[in-house]
Order: structure tokens, then sequence, then C-alpha cells
């Protein structure tokens, strides 16, 4: 009875993925990490500022598209299916996987960039007082953090507005891509849920 109540509690909170996914952020987070360092430290202040920039977008980004697959509905897609285009089978997928889509791109993306962009903001701020001389950096530090933190914020703001909107679209351009990067790996990013009932007889 224990056996089956453990089983059960794996598979309802998903914790496949959880594991996996938690392992994955960890890896990325130490690549990423890497790649950042390395390019702010051999690059220029500006350089250094535009991969900051850069880091940021790429936060916002993901953001927005956490938020429009979570916002979509397989509906609109179920047409473009039935006329055997790949890329609406696809946004099918990502929109019956939302929970993990949203995971990905909110959780680990967003997540993973708002900490590097603090770390990268943190060289580009060590590198200008070394250059300039500053004997004090609080005061610098304090505005790129919080101008980091402000364009971080704005920007989520604007793309959740965005995704509200223009979810489709969003999923669908995001389905193109996925799609492209299934058939070029031969890999299947997302599994083929069906839809199931619950108790009450409501499609989930």
């Amino acid at each position: 009875m224990a056996k089956k109540e453990d089983e059960s509690f794996y598979i309802k909170y998903n914790m496949r993925w959880v594991l996996f996914i938690t392992f994955w952020t960890f890896v990325l987070a130490i690549g990423i990490s890497l790649i950042a360092e390395n390019l702010v430290q051999n690059l220029d202040v500006l350089f250094a500022f535009i991969i900051l920039l850069i880091i940021i977008f790429i936060g916002i980004l993901f953001d927005t598209i956490g938020i429009a697959v979570t916002a979509a509905s397989e509906k609109p897609f179920h047409a473009m299916a039935a006329n055997k285009i790949d890329e609406a089978r696809t946004a099918i997928k990502l929109v019956r996987n939302s929970s993990q889509v949203s995971n990905f791109c909110n959780d680990v993306i967003g997540d993973i960039s708002g900490i590097i962009s603090g770390a990268v903001a943190t060289s580009i701020i060590f590198r200008v007082v070394v250059i300039v001389g500053i004997a004090d950096g609080t005061i610098l530090t304090i505005l790129l953090t919080a101008f980091t933190a402000s364009l971080t914020v704005g920007g989520k703001g604007v793309g959740k507005s965005v995704a509200e909107y223009h979810h489709e679209q969003i999923i669908y351009q995001v389905a193109r891509v996925v799609n492209f990067t299934e058939k070029v790996f031969n890999v299947e990013m997302f599994a083929s849920k069906k839809k199931f009932k619950d108790r009450k007889g409501k499609e989930k």
C-alpha cells in the first residue's frame, strides 16, 4: 500500500520532471556562467555591457514564452494540424506540456538569466573601478544594480502584456523553432500528451 502511495505521489507531482530539470538547471547555470564571465573578462566594458543587455533580453524573452504557453489554448491549432502542418502539431504539444514549458522558460532560463545578469553587472563594476581608479564603487554598484533590476522588471511587464494578447502567434513561432530543432537532431523535446477526463468528466 505504501509503495503504491509513493508511486502515486511520484506520478502526481511529476517528480521525474522535477529531478530532470533540477539537474539540467545546475548544468546550464554552470555553463552559462562560465561563458558569460569569460566574455565579460575578455571584452571591453562597452561590449561587456552589451552582453549584460543580451542576458537580460534572453530572460525577458523566455519569460514571455512561459506566460504565453500558459495562456494559450490548443483549439486554434487543431485546424492547422488537420492540414498536416507540423508546426501546429508541435504547438499543441507545447500547450499540453504547458507546465513543463513554463517551468523551463520562467524558472530555469528566467532565474538563471537574473542571477547571471547580477554576476555580470558585478564584474563590469569591478572592471570600471579598476580602470577608472575609483576608490569607492558603492554608488556605481547601486546604480548598475538598480538599472539591471528595473530593466528586467519593466521588460517582463511588457512581455507579459504581449503574451496575453498575442500568445497564439508567440506559441506558433516557438513551435517552428522546436519543430526545426527536433528534425535536425532527430529528438522529441516534448511528449505527445493526450487529453484526459477527470472524475467530473471535464477535459484536461
